[in-house]
């Protein structure tokens, strides 16, 4: 219990650092240089009111110095990365298996894919500065994890074909539609998650992707929240659907071969 409480608590903190970068990465301004401060009064905020979670329930959501109010994205935030801290270490049974890597790269690929989702979701905007560093992280941390003295070539060779066919599939739409239907940010995700995911998971990503992509937008439509022409922050949909792989890829994969009696 006490662990899974540990758990919780880094998880609040690392979205409370998530909460920083998804703000200030629109603003091109320095995530570590900066101290945090009122994004409306500028004013320099005290180590108390920065608890995640505890300081906003206790001011109030407001700040203390100007009383505007704070936007309930920055417990949400919070919450999620710490729940989904505490459900990776169940699901990986780390306390059985301290040493298992694939827990410890997964935190990095969630909290990355947690910035995605909201930074899409609220800007439409997926940032270079998210998706490239970790292009090269996903692809070293697997490469080391997966690979062995038998299988560096296979392994290698793996990752570069998933994303090239993630990264491939969406410059492919952006040439045909001259940049109408996909952005430049997608194209780099795709490359994103065939580096994190490899072959052939990118290809079930994808499908889950357009899957849950295609019902939200058919509600947004009936709903007349959206036009049938409207944007949409396909990020999102990519994001969640690479968590959902990471975590249940082979399982749905092997359903999936089983309904078609493979």
């Amino acid at each position: 219990m006490f662990f899974y409480l540990l758990l919780f608590i880094i998880g609040a903190c690392v979205g409370s650092f998530l909460n920083v970068v998804i703000l200030r990465l629109p603003q091109k301004k320095s995530i570590v240089k900066e101290s945090s401060h009122c994004p409306n009064c500028q004013k320099k905020l005290k180590a108390y009111d920065l608890i995640p979670v505890i300081s906003f329930f206790l001011l109030g959501a407001k700040c203390r110095n100007c009383q505007k109010k704070i936007s309930w994205q920055y417990p949400i935030v919070e919450l999620v990365c710490a729940g989904l801290f505490i459900f990776l270490g169940y699901h990986y049974q780390i306390l059985t298996n301290f040493a298992n890597p694939i827990f410890y790269r997964d935190l990095v690929f969630v909290s990355t894919l947690l910035i995605i989702f909201v930074t899409d979701l609220k800007y439409y905007l997926i940032f270079d500065a998210v998706t490239v560093p970790l292009m090269i992280f996903a692809f070293l941390i697997n490469f080391f994890i997966l690979s062995n003295s038998n299988n560096y070539w296979s392994v290698f060779i793996n990752l570069i074909v998933s994303a090239v066919i993630g990264g491939g599939f969406f410059l492919l739409q952006y040439i045909v539609s001259k940049g109408k239907w996909i952005g430049g940010g997608d194209i780099r995700l795709g490359f994103l998650m065939g580096f994190m995911l490899g072959w052939p998971m990118i290809l079930v990503a994808l499908v889950i992707a357009y899957l849950v992509g295609a019902i939200i937008s058919i509600f947004l439509v009936i709903g007349k929240k959206k036009k049938m022409k409207s944007e949409v922050p396909f990020g999102v949909f990519l994001s969640f659907a690479t968590f959902v792989v990471l975590i249940w890829g082979n399982q749905i994969l092997n359903w999936y071969l089983t309904q078609l009696g493979i």
